[in-house]
């Protein structure tokens, strides 16, 4: 297993990273108040302070659509469409390529790039699972980036194997016969871990320091790395546009979404809510779980505060076990 390098490298502070000149330019086409364009800038703040070119691969998907309409482009760094299906296959491909091109002396050797595969959960979960866990297998120095919305919204908000449980979308939609999709979120983190790969995190653009220093780890990582970060859409959640960071940090406070990583084997919590709240504090910000919180409901909730409670235990053993070996 390749070793994190973890040399005292620092960030620079806040002021000096929203300095750097913008990679993502303005005028993309993301809807207000999404996710995925904070944390792809927050990833570019991190590559700009340690000197790193980014090389991308972008699945087919929301972020994709939008900043890529012909003739347009929204990147000013080398970047290549890719299918929902083989977002990692192609950026293996051109990682491989690269490598090559430098034992034969036409690229120089000396300059800091990194590869970057970027997807949301219907191509990184589902559709473009097969070609991850084989560039994860075969040991590509790359990092795969899942910006997770939980549910295909590109396309229409159907359910991903992302999506959670009684969440209404436009394929498991709520009615008489329904309460939503009717299973549990894939936990993506550990089926990645099981690769034995060198680093795997959970991250939140709200807790924006935590993920920048995770997204540091996985640029000085030689291999493979997966970093799982919480996205907020609020066309397909129903939640208003202004309170996407603070839906995305009650996902936090809750323990819905653990902060954590897997460093060479090793589990780790990176953030522990001091009184973690209850998972309602959450829920009642989006549209799609409002029938929950109809008279008659409450059984369902629990059962979602139970499913939380019973992975947050998982990740403490985890941890434990991990301190013990």
């Amino acid at each position: 297993m390749a070793e994190v390098k973890t040399a005292e490298i620092k960030l620079p502070p806040l002021k000096k990273l929203t300095n750097y000149p913008e990679k993502l330019a303005p005028g993309h086409r993301l809807c207000a108040g999404c996710g995925a364009s904070i944390i792809i800038r927050q990833m570019y703040m991190v590559a700009n302070a340690l000197g790193y070119e980014l090389i991308w691969a972008n699945a087919t998907g929301c972020v994709e659509v939008c900043t890529s309409i012909y003739p347009y482009t929204s990147w000013k760094s080398p970047w290549i469409h890719s299918a929902f299906e083989n977002a990692a296959a192609t950026i293996a491909g051109v990682e491989a390529a690269y490598k090559a091109l430098k034992r034969k002396g036409k690229l120089p050797t000396d300059k800091k790039v990194k590869f970057v595969a970027l997807g949301g959960d219907g191509g990184t979960y589902d559709i473009g699972f097969q070609s991850l866990s084989g560039a994860l297998e075969r040991g590509h120095d790359f990092i795969y980036v899942c910006y997770d919305n939980e549910a295909y919204m590109n396309t229409g908000i159907q359910r991903s194997s992302a999506t959670p449980k009684y969440a209404n979308t436009t394929t498991q939609p709520v009615g008489s016969e329904s309460l939503g999709k009717p299973q549990h979120k894939k936990w993506m983190p550990e089926v990645a871990a099981a690769h034995g790969i060198p680093y795997v995190a959970q991250a939140a653009p709200s807790h924006w320091k935590d993920f920048m220093e995770k997204f540091k780890k996985a640029l000085l990582t030689e291999g493979p790395s997966f970093i799982n970060v919480f996205s907020v859409c609020p066309r397909g959640w129903r939640s208003k546009e202004e309170e996407g960071i603070l839906v995305t940090k009650l996902a936090v406070e809750t323990n819905y979404w653990p902060l954590f990583e897997v460093e060479n084997g090793k589990w780790r919590i990176t953030y522990r809510p001091k009184n973690p709240k209850p998972i309602e504090e959450f829920l009642k910000l989006q549209g799609r779980f409002k029938h929950l919180f109809k008279p008659g409901m409450e059984s369902k909730i629990k059962e979602l505060q139970d499913e939380v409670n019973r992975r947050w235990e998982w990740l403490n053993k985890l941890e434990q076990l991990s301190r013990e070996v």
